[in-house]
């Protein structure tokens, strides 16, 4: 198993990143079962970004929208890239006395979706030696809708009709997997984060998911995540776990944690879930090229 979705830090935790950090990682991955793992610290997390990418959220018309995203992004954008490429390939080598990683570490980032901005941001990141880059979508317009807890953003969550988060949140989904920017969509169907779905039948919203994915050659993630929200259930769910395998898109697996206790969390559930839906090998990556692993 893999768990190729990691964080270093709580979200409103500040660095430094350091090299023990990401061992520590390895050794519990590795002592919950899991043979490969990468760190993916979210790309809005860094000053290099902030710098390129602050004020995207001024195209939404919602002003108290944008002065939560804005605040939201200003608590977060502290970080150094170049500490934390450091930290991971510092980590993932040998040190002197001969001692390496327990198992495998790569270097990934998660990438969210700027509309109009993935251009710039493939730019940003063409010169770090990345093996993995997850592509996500986190934010429709200024509205962080799995930032449940923020008044704000739960006061969006009563008021917009579910229908038209997901049409919105697939559409995102499409336009960044049209980019090629990413490798692996991160927790697929996220819209479902706040335990509130369309009534009735998915599968229109399922079937853009997979042909996005399969059209663009870009993996899903299968992720334990989803059973720690009030989705209550992985990433992605079984019906477009099946149409991913269906259409010929390769996964890979995560948990996505963001603190050691969490990491590896839920490997054995999703064990059944690839079995089922017929996925008898995941994709692994070094410097973006991907290869097969073991479930």
């Amino acid at each position: 198993m893999l768990d190729y979705h990691l964080h270093l830090l709580r979200h409103g935790e500040d660095g430094p990143y350091r090299a023990e950090s990401v061992r520590a990682y390895a050794a519990a991955a590795a002592a919950r079962g899991v043979e490969e793992i990468c760190i993916t610290e979210h790309l809005f997390r860094f000053r290099q970004a902030d710098r390129l990418l602050a004020g995207w959220w001024d195209a939404d018309p919602d002003g108290r929208l944008r002065s939560q995203t804005a605040a939201y992004w200003a608590e977060h954008a502290t970080g150094d890239l170049e500490q934390y490429v450091a930290a991971v390939l510092g980590a993932a080598a040998a040190i002197e006395d001969g001692d390496s990683p327990p198992i495998p570490i790569r270097l990934g980032l998660e990438v969210d979706h700027y509309p109009g901005r993935m251009g710039e941001v493939a730019d940003l990141l063409a010169g770090w030696p990345f093996d993995l880059l997850l592509g996500s979508v986190h934010w429709l317009g200024a509205w962080g809708f799995d930032q449940m807890g923020d008044p704000v953003v739960d006061e969006q969550w009563e008021r917009r009709e579910v229908e038209a988060v997901w049409d919105a949140y697939v559409a995102a989904i499409e336009e960044l997997a049209a980019t090629r920017t990413a490798d692996v969509l991160a927790h697929p169907d996220l819209a479902k984060v706040a335990g509130i779905v369309p009534a009735g039948d998915l599968a229109p919203w399922w079937d853009r998911l997979a042909k996005a994915a399969a059209e663009n050659g870009v993996a899903a993630e299968v992720s334990s995540a989803g059973w720690r929200k009030p989705a209550a259930e992985a990433y992605p769910a079984a019906g477009l776990l099946a149409r991913f395998r269906a259409a010929g898109v390769p996964v890979t697996t995560a948990s996505d944690a963001h603190e050691l206790a969490l990491v590896a969390d839920g490997a054995d559930r999703l064990r059944p879930l690839l079995a089922a839906a017929g996925y008898t090998e995941l994709s692994g990556f070094e410097r973006r090229h991907p290869s097969p692993r073991a479930v």
